[in-house]
């Protein structure tokens, strides 16, 4: 009698726990997992340009929940610590050291602040300091590192404003740095919480067209716009190295600040009313202003409207000049691109974009550079007469790569590589470029031929490449290609491509990746500058590889597959899987098929990975590829979920085989669009026992005027987004889903009231389901109390509907062996 009241009072908890709300403070996972958390990183590196001396930058993991809890502004599509005028998610270095390459040991930074937050790096011109911010609980301080030294000194008390973009620059000569500063005349913020409303808010349509995405963090009302330009203002002001310091302009909303290559002027663009509320901050009004280095109006080359309206499609763009930039080569042109199809992709034009110049005094239109095909997307500047241009095109992933004489627009540009962008087995690698005397990189050029460094995916595997390229008929010539099939070597930077030096970086899937300078010209020549140790030692034994298999359809994919440590290949045991993926959309098959994981990828666990589980006896596919391919006229999404169950089925097949998995014990997760992907395969198939959807959106209508990779609005495709959502389908929910989102997702349409308004519909169709918001997290976590919480949400959740599963064979053995103990009671 004892058993079944306590039977029956588990089964009245459980169902009270479904009916009702959890007060629940953070968990943390079992120690498999927490044994993978808390170790310390290795730290990032920055390398000067010479690779004679190393800066290495350590931080913690995690930030904790109580920095995310301090108080924060969201405004116009940032994101603002008002006490201390930073980006309130803002991460920090809490130590830095100096190293010489050739030296054994880092040196320790002499005269850091006392629990350093320090950002903002930023190299003087000669690299002989690093300038930064350190951020305090009342502000912004400005710091110097001297490298050789290897000693810091502060510069400013906290009085800097860090709230936009260009917050430190350099004047040429090293001696000093132009930075914002909070303005003398800065008034109160409003507290929008307790404040009195003195109307309505009232927004106005003029009859026409802003189809715009779903923007989050925008402006909301007067109060908004007001905290927004108090926020937003900065006086721009010089200070010297001995501390002491000059206003260089007045209070203004400063948003981008540039130096001319010769330091002799200065570009500099301010936001203007009137602002929006419908758009982010950096589509606002705006000018552009060019001053000389004593802060003195040269000219204004440019003066943008408000842009809340433009051409329907992802290469729409607002006609006028647009992303002025300095030409680097020279000491002071300023270089910008026009739409020449009114920046509308309906237009069928020859030509898409020109590129022009425009020397000092910066007055009236530019001179033509080059035209090109599609919408241009950069310059690397190599001589008078030799330069490289680049281009591309969203609808039919195309992009371009032209040759041109940038002293003659006569000369017709010579087109040398004309590719697919998403075919990375055609990648011709990246340009090598060098620093040239005004500290500025340009093209590294050997009389009329250039340098590649190329990530070298192929269909046998990864081996990256140095060619080097003519670049007057387009013939390469391969000076080195990585020989590593037992590692992973990766190509970071020509360091001194004459005498074939390279920053390389080497790694396996145990081995921490470390720097190497590696001599091109004899295979044996590799002097490793860094020795970072695995951190990661119990996932030493686990066995990793990538595995290739098909589609029903023929198309060839892959995923990583990971076995627990001791696994029996040879004598296998069906285990449960758990299996992460994220959709991708293609418009070629080709593309789609190629394969771009390596196995010698070092195992790095990050707080979203599904690797953990590997230690906890899962068999762990991660990274499945899952293609979503349009050929033609076709668009991806015409065929969304029939492809996307096709390519579950297919990678479940692939291990099935294998003997590795238990096909009634199969779990899939994803975040974002990831988390749309699992809701929908869960709606629309029987091939998983559960699933995990982190971040998502589920209710396509809610992102009318377009999403991920859909141009098309909802009134142009109603059925594509209706069927892709899979709100519209809970009532064919019948595997258990946990739902977890921050309640401060700032993801375009990734809003929390997606996961909210599923779980409500999954909760009244009696759908199994859990809801877990996370407080202050934004689109990805960052305390180290959400991520604990996760991994356990998630490990309880695997363990449960997974490992442990029962299925409806199970449940009727229970019963009626329960009915059974009743009766005879």
């Amino acid at each position: 009698m004892n058993r079944i009241f306590m039977c029956l009072s588990a089964m009245l908890l459980f169902v009270s726990g479904a009916i009702a709300q959890e007060n629940l403070e953070y968990q943390k996972p079992p120690k498999e997992i927490l044994d993978l958390i808390d170790v310390p990183l290795a730290p990032a590196t920055i390398l000067d340009s010479d690779a004679e001396m190393m800066i290495f930058l350590y931080r913690d993991q995690f930030k904790s929940i109580a920095e995310l809890s301090e108080e924060e502004l969201r405004l116009g599509g940032l994101r603002i610590n008002p006490v201390t005028n930073i980006n309130s998610r803002a991460r920090y270095y809490n130590d830095m050291k100096v190293k010489s390459v050739e030296g054994d040991e880092p040196m320790n930074v002499k005269g850091l602040p006392e629990a350093p937050r320090l950002t903002n790096f930023n190299w003087s011109p000669d690299e002989s300091m690093i300038a930064f911010t350190h951020t305090t609980n009342k502000g912004v301080e400005l710091w110097v590192l001297d490298i050789k030294e290897a000693t810091a000194k502060k510069l400013t008390e906290a009085r800097l404003n860090a709230n936009m973009r260009s917050t430190v620059n350099w004047f040429r000569d090293n001696s000093a740095l132009l930075v914002t500063m909070l303005p003398t005349d800065r008034k109160e913020l409003i507290d929008t919480e307790t404040s009195v409303p003195t109307g309505p808010t009232v927004s106005v349509s003029d009859g026409k067209e802003a189809q715009n995405r779903t923007y989050q963090d925008l402006l909301k009302n007067p109060n908004d716009e007001y905290n927004f330009e108090q926020l937003a203002r900065s006086e721009l002001v010089k200070v010297n190295l001995d501390g002491t310091s000059s206003k260089w302009m007045s209070a203004k909303m400063y948003s981008d600040i540039s130096f001319s290559p010769d330091g002799k002027y200065v570009m500099v663009e301010n936001i203007k009313k009137p602002f929006s509320y419908l758009v982010p901050y950096y589509r606002f009004p705006s000018e552009t202003n060019i001053y000389d280095a004593n802060g003195k109006l040269v000219n204004m080359i440019n003066d943008v409207p408000l842009i809340e309206d433009l051409p329907k499609g992802f290469m729409a763009e607002r006609e006028g000049k647009r992303n002025f930039q300095w030409r680097s080569d020279k000491p002071a042109t300023l270089v910008y691109v026009t739409a020449l199809d009114g920046g509308d992709p309906e237009n069928e034009v020859d030509y898409r974009d020109e590129f022009f110049q425009l020397d000092a005094p910066f007055k009236g239109e530019g001179k033509s550079l080059l035209k090109v095909k599609n919408r241009g997307s950069g310059i690397i500047w190599g001589n008078k007469k030799m330069a490289i241009a680049m281009d591309y095109w969203w609808n039919d992933r195309n992009t371009k790569t032209y040759v041109f004489n940038p002293s003659d627009a006569s000369e017709k540009p010579e087109i040398i590589f004309d590719r697919n962008y998403q075919d990375v087995y055609s990648e011709p690698g990246n340009f090598v470029t060098t620093k040239n005397d005004y500290g500025r990189s340009v093209l590294k050029l050997d009389g009329e031929e250039a340098f590649l460094l190329g990530r070298g995916y192929t269909e046998e595997g990864q081996f990256p490449f140095v060619d080097k390229i003519d670049l007057e008929n387009g013939e390469t010539e391969r000076l080195y290609q990585s020989k590593f099939t037992d590692r992973k070597e990766s190509l970071v930077e020509a360091l001194d491509i004459e005498n074939g030096k390279i920053l390389v970086s080497i790694e396996a899937s145990t081995e921490y990746p470390n720097y190497y300078i590696r001599d091109i010209n004899s295979d044996d020549d590799l002097t490793q500058i860094t020795a970072f140790e695995n951190p990661f030692k119990s996932l030493e034994e686990v066995s990793k590889e990538v595995i290739t298999y098909k589609r029903d359809d023929g198309l060839e994919l892959n995923a990583t597959l990971y076995l627990p440590a001791g696994y029996d290949k040879e004598n296998p045991e069906e285990l449960p899987m758990f299996m992460w993926a994220y959709p991708r959309e293609f418009k070629d098959k080709n593309s789609a098929s190629q394969n771009t994981s390596n196995a010698n990828d070092f195992t790095y666990p990050y707080y979203g990975s599904p690797i953990y589980w590997v230690n906890r006896g899962y068999v762990v596919l991660d990274d499945a590829s899952f293609p979503i391919v349009g050929e033609g006229d076709e668009e991806p999404n015409d065929t969304f979920r029939k492809q996307l169950v096709a390519n579950a089925k297919a990678a479940i097949d692939a291990v099935d085989e294998m003997g590795f998995v238990d096909r009634d014990r199969v779990a899939v997760g994803g975040h974002s669009y990831g988390a749309f992907m699992t809701a929908n395969l869960l709606s629309h198939s029987d091939l998983f026992a559960a699933g995990i959807a982190r971040s998502g959106a589920y209710n396509r209508t809610l992102t009318p005027f377009g999403f991920q990779s859909e141009e098309r609005s909802y009134w142009e495709a109603p059925d594509v987004y209706n069927t892709m959502s899979p709100f519209m389908h809970t009532d064919k929910m019948k595997t258990p889903l946990l739902l977890i989102h921050g309640e401060a997702d700032n993801n375009s349409g990734t809003y929390p009231m997606q996961s909210e308004r599923y779980f409500n519909a999954l909760k009244g169709l009696g759908a199994t389901a859990r809801l877990v918001m996370l407080p202050k997290e934004s689109h990805g976590y960052s305390a180290k109390e959400s991520v604990l919480h996760v991994l356990w949400e998630q490990d309880q959740w695997l363990e449960k509907y997974v490992k442990n599963r029962k299925t409806e064979e199970n449940e009727n053995e229970d019963e009626a062996n329960m009915n059974e103990e009743t009766s005879g009671n």
